[in-house]
């Protein structure tokens, strides 16, 4: 049976999570969203900067001119009681935002704003043997959007169009994931990820100036990073410097840090992950797999082991 999903501040069977088919967003795009990940640690269950992610959707609402009538506190909330609702441990966590049934029309205001959240287990994103080996990418035809163009801050549905044709196309061409250049031709990120650049033990990863969505997880590998004594710059990166990196990584809540062995088939380094790499790997599993969280990124959530009785009313 599928975990039900919280939806407008009730909860109901996943089956009857459905939208019509003129709704505002199928036509036109119009929803924003986040993904979060629950782990498993060591120490119970704990979402991974949950407030964060959270705050993020309400950003790119305000963006959207999408009123959610949640507050932050009330949205969080939501996320742990779908998650202890679910019963499981370790989980996958989409809310999204979007624009349902009404006025058709480029114009949204009229249409009424609804709010989802669901749960699902979901593994490694990039494959199971990514996080050791690497993936082989390509750098994509598709650039991302111009700024001034789409808001590249919110995380909204409609700017992921972008993001499949890229994913597409790697795929098409045998590779796990695209990185896209920005429109003057720096190195901006993946389809679904953060990227990074390690060079002579300094770290390099896009300014937010280029159109990236600036991700948590990097946020996150910046301070472990900084805290490890590394150097990290957020500058313009020129393609060619992909090729000439000591390695390479992507980020994001669904990659976490995922190394790259090869991009357009010139081999990174080693042709295997580095070791800045397996070292961010390192710390950032010591917080979401042992629980061990000097930075209170981990928000844990009261969901019991195979052998431990729910408690009942």
């Amino acid at each position: 049976m599928e975990p039900d999903i919280w939806y407008n501040g009730e909860f109901i069977d996943h089956e009857d999570a459905e939208i019509h088919v003129l709704s505002h967003v199928i036509h036109y795009g119009s929803s924003v969203f986040e993904g979060i990940r629950c782990y498993d640690t060591d120490q119970g269950s704990a979402v991974f900067r949950l407030e964060e992610h959270m705050q993020r959707l309400v950003d790119s609402a305000k963006v959207y001119r999408m009123d959610i009538p949640f507050d932050l506190d009330e949205l969080v909330e939501a996320v742990v009681d779908t998650i202890e609702r679910s019963g499981l441990r370790g989980c996958y966590i989409r809310p999204v935002v979007l624009r349902g049934e009404g006025p058709m029309g480029v114009n949204p205001l009229d249409n009424p704003v609804e709010t989802f959240i669901a749960v699902w287990e979901w593994g490694e994103y990039l494959g199971e043997e990514a996080l050791e080996k690497g993936v082989d990418v390509e750098v994509a035809s598709w650039n991302r959007m111009a700024p001034n163009t789409f808001p590249a801050m919110a995380k909204a549905g409609g700017n992921y169009l972008n993001a499949s044709l890229v994913k597409m196309n790697a795929i098409k061409n045998d590779k796990m994931e695209g990185i896209m250049l920005s429109t003057d031709g720096y190195v901006a990120e993946g389809s679904g990820e953060n990227l990074f650049v390690v060079k002579n033990d300094t770290l390099y990863t896009a300014p937010t100036g280029l159109s990236i969505l600036p991700g948590i997880t990097r946020a996150s590998i910046i301070a472990l990073a900084e805290e490890r004594g590394y150097e990290v710059e957020e500058k313009k990166i020129p393609r060619e410097a992909l090729y000439t990196a000591d390695e390479l990584f992507f980020t994001g809540t669904a990659a976490e840090v995922t190394p790259i062995r090869t991009v357009d088939d010139y081999t990174i380094g080693s042709g295997s992950r580095g070791p800045v790499t397996k070292e961010m790997q390192d710390a950032f599993f010591e917080v979401v797999e042992k629980g061990h969280d000097p930075h209170d990124w981990l928000t844990f959530v009261d969901v019991p082991t195979a052998d431990e009785p729910e408690m009942t009313a």
